[in-house]
């Protein structure tokens, strides 16, 4: 069995020793740290680490079916203790049975009898908003064959992701991109392009996501498979229907497909000397002018129209940082060489915390507050990095809402307020383990 497809060609092809010349130990070292051991053999990651022959990698669909590929794609499967799709298999259930569930799956990936189930599709709360985006529920079974295929080809396309998308990718994340935008504000590139995607993930062309997908790989059975992800039909509200464009969410492959879709744009705002700092769909161009600004919007207008997408006309805009007004990304919101939390995370906290605190509650204080302390300390380990604004803000209204409680008990109307300050102080929720934003940042700031 062949491991790589042209990979055994290409060391036919080629000196021994000029072949190990290219490899790269640091590259290495990031290659073993991303790759699937029961897939990635050190011969495949040498033969991605150097380049295969003609660009292109044949023969993987042997490393999909593989039983121990999917026998760890599951593992991550129930590792993430999703909901179970339309057949209302849950993980527990797959994995009583995984004995069973592995070979079937291998023999039908290898006798190409393999067809997905519909998508579960439910609607869940935009943050801040009324309207609500939807989210993709596949069966476990289809998630972890797309796991599976998952760790084939990821590390093809992440060995040649731009430098600056952070999104859906191994050993980076939100703090990094953050991290990066802080840097570049401090450096003098305060005209931003604060870009956004109407509905991305809902509108990828399908023939161009392939072809994309096309351009690193020849098997075409495996090109068929992802083709199928793409096309599982959707039940929503018992209405079946198959998607024409799109990925997604939810599914264990999309945001792989969705950095794919991005990274010809990536790295055309890379050739024309921008610094862009993507994270999935969200991303922003920092500039030295307003001039190069309006540039790089221009670029990324020509190029999201042949990509098939829409730059969102009223939420994206040209903004100088080094003004007042600044600009929101993950979360956090950039203003005259400063950040903390914006006001849309202040309030995803307040819609967080409401439900556990409603005046009528009836479970104890301490319980409440035990409730309370991992939202609140999850919140600010996120936080801590931005100045201390709306901080005590944020500790007061925490309070209040418990005063309000202890109010109600005390048989009185309305709000937390007046006296109850002095009948429940600050210290009162402090000595039974209230956690204060203010005074973990207080502390933060001086640890460093």
């Amino acid at each position: 069995m062949q491991e790589g497809g042209c990979v055994t060609a290409k060391l036919k092809d080629e000196p021994r020793q000029q072949f190990l010349n290219g490899i790269d130990p640091p590259e290495m070292r990031r290659l073993r740290s991303l790759a699937e051991p029961c897939v990635w053999t050190e011969r495949m990651l040498t033969a991605l680490n150097t380049g295969v022959k003609g660009g292109k990698w044949h023969s993987l669909i042997d490393k999909v079916w593989n039983p121990d590929n999917l026998r760890a794609s599951f593992a991550r499967v129930q590792g993430n203790d999703g909901a179970a799709g339309v057949d209302r298999v849950t993980c527990e259930m797959f994995a009583a049975r995984l004995d069973v569930h592995v070979p079937w799956l291998e023999s039908a990936l290898r006798e190409e009898r393999y067809v997905p189930q519909p998508v579960q599709r439910t609607w869940i709360p935009k943050p801040g908003r009324k309207e609500k985006r939807p989210l993709g529920i596949p069966t476990v079974r289809d998630r972890t064959v797309q796991g599976a295929l998952r760790n084939v080809l990821e590390p093809i396309f992440e060995h040649d992701f731009a430098e600056h998308s952070y999104g859906f990718r191994p050993g980076r994340g939100c703090q990094d991109a953050l991290r990066r935008v802080a840097q570049l504000l401090s450096e003098g590139y305060v005209w931003v392009l604060d870009a956004d995607l109407k509905s991305y993930f809902d509108t990828i062309p399908h023939d161009q996501l392939l072809a994309h997908v096309g351009r690193k790989i020849s098997d075409s059975r495996v090109l068929s498979l992802v083709a199928a992800s793409l096309k599982q039909p959707i039940l929503d509200d018992l209405k079946e229907w198959t998607p024409e464009a799109g990925t997604p969410q939810g599914a264990v492959l999309s945001p792989l497909l969705a950095n794919i879709h991005l990274d010809p744009l990536d790295h055309l705002m890379a050739d024309a000397g921008s610094e862009m700092v993507r994270y999935a769909d969200d991303f922003v161009i920092l500039c030295r002018s307003q001039a190069a600004a309006e540039a790089a919007l221009a670029l990324v207008r020509q190029w999201t129209e042949s990509a098939g997408l829409i730059l969102h006309p009223d939420k994206t805009r040209l903004v100088a940082a080094s003004q007042r007004g600044g600009f929101d990304f993950l979360g956090y919101h950039f203003q005259r060489g400063r950040q903390w939390p914006s006001k849309k995370a202040q309030e995803q906290l307040r819609n967080r915390l409401r439900p556990l605190t409603k005046r009528h509650n009836g479970t104890s204080l301490e319980a409440i507050v035990s409730r309370l302390t991992p939202i609140l300390s999850g919140w600010f380990e996120y936080f801590k990095h931005g100045a201390a604004y709306n901080l005590r803000t944020l500790d007061g209204w925490v309070r209040m809402r418990l005063r309000s409680i202890l109010r109600r008990r005390h048989h009185r109307k309305g709000r937390g307020r007046g006296r109850d300050h002095q009948r429940w102080p600050n210290a009162f929720f402090a000595d039974r383990g209230l956690f204060s934003l203010a005074a973990a940042h207080a502390e933060a700031c001086q640890s460093v």
